[in-house]
């Protein structure tokens, strides 16, 4: 156990000194337990089926990219207040990859999780269970459908948008977007204009897919500067 942080609930801190002892774990935060992912299916049943601090309800499931975790395009502290000006040299170049900016910034040793918000009515407490993906090329995690029924559209949702492979899952297709859609639009690394488009194509009366016919650009904001002094912003 490595904790930076101690549990802030009684009930809490026995469960973990006598259920939880076997498992490693560390606490992000006092409401925040991070465990490995091996162990989801065995420490998310404890969680819902112990006496001392039952869980009856998965209020949601939260994943995570952390491709640009603590990245930042634009820093103001060196700005100037004259106009629009590009103010930083640059973090990264824009669509960077994970592994990139895994090796030049203070990145998490893995690029998915899944935050699992617990709530314990009878308790009246919350806790966030999270797990990190060990895989950051294909991202999977165990399903806790068995456990939690609420999970099932959370888990659809993680895999539409992150890509997240829940095993397990009774049926696991897309939930928000189109199931011909390309990608998974919430990871970092998914092109703005995205993969394809989609319009009726009169010839064959019906809707087709074709690549998208929008440029990729980058808004910068522009200062036009004169000769001898700074102007204003131009529109």
């Amino acid at each position: 156990m490595n904790n930076k942080n101690t549990p802030n609930n009684n009930q809490l801190k026995t469960l973990f000194d006598k259920d939880f002892s076997k498992f490693c774990f560390s606490f992000e935060d006092k409401n925040t337990v991070v465990f490995e992912e091996e162990n989801l299916i065995e420490v998310m049943t404890l969680f819902h089926e112990n006496d001392l601090l039952q869980f009856e309800i998965l209020i949601d499931i939260i994943a995570v990219d952390y491709s640009d975790f603590g990245i930042s395009e634009w820093n103001a502290k060196n700005a100037n207040n004259k106009g629009y000006s590009r103010g930083i040299t640059k973090d990264s170049s824009g669509r960077y990859t994970y592994e990139t900016s895994k090796k030049n910034h203070n990145q998490p040793k893995k690029r998915f999780a899944a935050i699992y918000n617990l709530l314990s009515v009878t308790s009246n407490f919350r806790l966030n269970v999270k797990f990190y993906c060990n895989e950051d090329d294909t991202p999977s995690l165990s399903s806790v459908t068995s456990i939690w029924s609420s999970a099932d559209w959370y888990e659809r949702e993680a895999y539409d948008l992150l890509g997240i492979v829940f095993t397990g899952h009774p049926d696991l297709r897309r939930l928000l977007t189109d199931y011909g859609f390309i990608g998974h639009p919430l990871r970092k690394d998914f092109p703005l204009i995205g993969n394809v488009e989609v319009n009726y194509d009169l010839d064959k009366e019906r809707v087709v897919y074709q690549p998208v016919t929008i440029k990729p650009r980058v808004l910068i904001p522009k200062v036009i500067r004169g000769n001898d002094k700074e102007e204003g912003p131009s529109g």
